[in-house]
């Protein structure tokens, strides 16, 4: 073994003490804007948190803590005013609309509606994809898009598998005939009968070597080669009838070669086709709810600690009246992408009824059915918590749809904002630990004909969701990861940082507004790749609200656009854990992740510039500068 270099060894050893390095350095690098000015020293807490998290040198959630420990001892802000940023409105919405999902996932309702789906739009290449879109991007609008992304892939690779065995059958079938029937040329049948001799078929259908395949499912590789030598060997006693018939064979075993190759590289592309058309739904549909992603929640907590009098500009009901078609025009735009690239031209193939097609439809039918049988009738439980779910969506878009009055808006907003879409999520959170997960006596026969076999229970049936399991899977680093952002943003407005960096990007007037939300969703997209959604949101969101106010343009029309480039995280397997959970799958390359990825970044640049353009202009009324954005600047 060999052995290396004294600095290589050297340059491993402080490679791996990096992270020491800038926890314990770049603070004393910095420390010359904490103790100038007040607005320094803000600037020196959020260039230090900048830096954490992008490099992970420390947890996400612990980075955000900073505020608390640094705000009091620069003088910032009192320590009981920068903790009170941690447990905000949009938290409580957060930990509700998470609460509802985690139910949604722990009953497995998520993976039937998406079998029920899939059975509905069909099998077909074309289809399929589409079909795996379609689902994801659903389930990712309400669930987090890790959970989506975890229980989509094992089912496109049992999907991908039918399909392949098929073919692979196919094929055995196929040889088994060839080899049996012998060559067409009279001439030389006496030769290839005595040469070319098949294995019997054993009781699974198989023929032993012609039939061989990789654990991957790639074409044979020795099938064609043994022919060719075994033609081109003849036994001692026998010899070739003429050379060129020896060449012939070998042409037609290269050509089967060649053609066993081009299947096998359409199953990689399609395979990798399908993964990624389940990674970019899980981003893209995400930025259609409010609760779907995290930089939307950063967006809807700034512009209430930002602009308080903005009258729930953004809720629910007008969030999705604006992202849903966003949404879908980026999901059309990323099928058709995915379709030319890894379908190519088997595109108009993917529509066609043939029957081989016929059977590798029904064979990845049959396998999505065999899923769908084994999660049984639908239980009271999951009936349960889709009621409770949708009951949340409900109430959610009626609350205060702003075209009319909502429920909410004279019997309990009359005076203040008292009703909020958090007093929603944690209502029918709140209902889901009461109500029980087991049918009541008067609803026996609902027991019997889910499953006749289950006993009555003796004593009070357990809830739909008990806190063990919502404490398990909640991801409360997200909800520190949110007060952080929050406590920057008071942190700024109390250090008066907003007011001076407005006042240095008042020469961007000049500019037209559509060119510079163009840029900054570039960049927006471009930092997202390196760093958290929601670290990028926090950091970005607070700056763009100081520069619209500065140049007299609506907040909103620049907020927006880089609150849903901050989910345009396609690139690159570390970038979001959807990219990771299809990485991990071993069918795709960093390569094939970041040429693709590129591309779906500028669709969704382009997407959102043409939705804050025209259907977004009308909804948020961004021709005009508000009132609620006059005043004193915020960051």
């Amino acid at each position: 073994m060999a052995v290396l270099p004294v600095r290589v060894r050297l340059f491993r050893a402080v490679w791996r003490l990096k992270g020491v390095w800038v926890v314990a350095f770049a603070p004393l690098v910095l420390l010359p804007l904490a103790l100038s000015t007040k607005e320094a020293a803000c600037a020196y807490v959020i260039l230090l948190m900048a830096l954490y998290w992008c490099t992970e040198v420390l947890p996400l959630a612990v980075t955000a803590l900073l505020p608390t420990i640094l705000f009091p001892l620069l003088g910032i802000m009192q320590s009981k005013d920068v903790c009170m940023q941690y447990l905000r409105d949009s938290n409580m919405l957060f930990v509700g609309g998470l609460m509802v999902a985690v139910a949604v996932e722990h009953w497995n309702l998520h993976k039937r509606i998406a079998l029920k789906v899939l059975l509905v739009v069909g099998v077909r290449p074309a289809l399929l994809m589409l079909g795996f879109m379609s689902v994801t991007a659903f389930l990712s609008m309400w669930i987090s898009n890790t959970a989506t992304a975890a229980m989509m892939v094992p089912i496109v690779q049992a999907v991908l598998d039918q399909l392949h065995c098929r073919d692979d059958a196919e094929e055995g079938r196929q040889t088994t005939r060839e080899h049996v029937a012998g060559p067409a040329d009279p001439a030389s049948a006496k030769q290839s009968a005595s040469v070319v001799r098949v294995p019997d078929a054993d009781a699974s259908g198989r023929t032993g070597e012609c039939e061989e395949r990789t654990g991957e499912g790639r074409a044979p590789t020795t099938t064609c080669e043994d022919v060719t030598m075994s033609t081109l060997k003849p036994p001692p006693q026998d010899k070739p009838a003429s050379a060129p018939k020896a060449s012939v064979s070998s042409v037609v075993c290269a050509l089967e070669a060649e053609e066993a190759d081009g299947v096998d590289e359409q199953r990689k592309r399609l395979s990798k086709g399908l993964l990624l058309s389940v990674c970019y739904a899980a981003s893209i549909g995400g930025i259609a709810t409010l609760t779907g992603t995290g930089p939307n929640l950063v967006l809807l907590g700034q512009m209430s600690q930002l602009f308080p009098q903005s009258g729930g500009v953004i809720n629910s009901a007008s969030w999705f009246a604006f992202a849903f078609p966003t949404m879908l025009m980026m999901l059309f735009m990323a099928w058709i992408l995915l379709q030319q690239v890894f379908i190519g031209r088997s595109l108009r193939g993917a529509w066609s009824c043939g029957a081989g097609r016929a059977a590798k439809e029904r064979a990845a039918r049959d396998a999505i059915e065999e899923e769908h049988r084994r999660l049984g009738h639908m239980t009271y439980g999951e009936a349960s918590v889709m009621a409770l779910f949708l009951l949340m969506v409900l109430l959610w878009f009626t609350r205060e749809p702003r075209f009319v009055d909502g429920w909410a808006s004279r019997a309990f907003n009359a005076d203040a904002e008292f009703v909020t879409d958090a007093t929603v999520s944690l209502f029918v959170a709140l209902l889901l630990f009461i109500l029980p997960s087991q049918p009541p006596k008067y609803l026996c026969c609902w027991r019997h004909n889910s499953d006749p076999d289950a006993q009555v229970c003796q004593g009070p049936a357990p809830p739909l969701l008990t806190w063990k399991v919502a404490q398990a899977k909640i991801p409360w680093n997200i909800v520190l990861l949110l007060g952080g952002g929050f406590a920057l943003a008071k942190g700024s407005e109390e250090s008066g940082l907003s007011r001076w960096l407005g006042s240095q990007m008042t020469p961007l007037h000049s500019i037209p507004p559509w060119a510079i939300t163009v840029v900054l969703c570039l960049l927006t997209a471009t930092f997202t790749e390196c760093a958290s959604n929601v670290a990028t949101a926090t950091l970005l969101l607070p700056i763009l609200a100081s520069m619209s106010q500065s140049i007299s343009v609506n907040p909103l029309y620049v907020m927006i656009p880089c609150t849903l480039s901050a989910s345009f995280a396609f690139m690159l397997p570390v970038a979001t854990p959807p990219n990771a959970i299809v990485f991990s799958s071993g069918y795709l390359k960093v390569a094939d992740m970041a040429k693709t990825g590129v591309v779906m970044n500028v669709i969704g640049i382009a997407c959102t510039s043409v939705a804050i353009n025209t259907w977004g202009r009308v909804l948020f009324s961004l021709d005009s500068f508000p009132e609620w954005a006059n005043g004193t600047t915020h960051i």
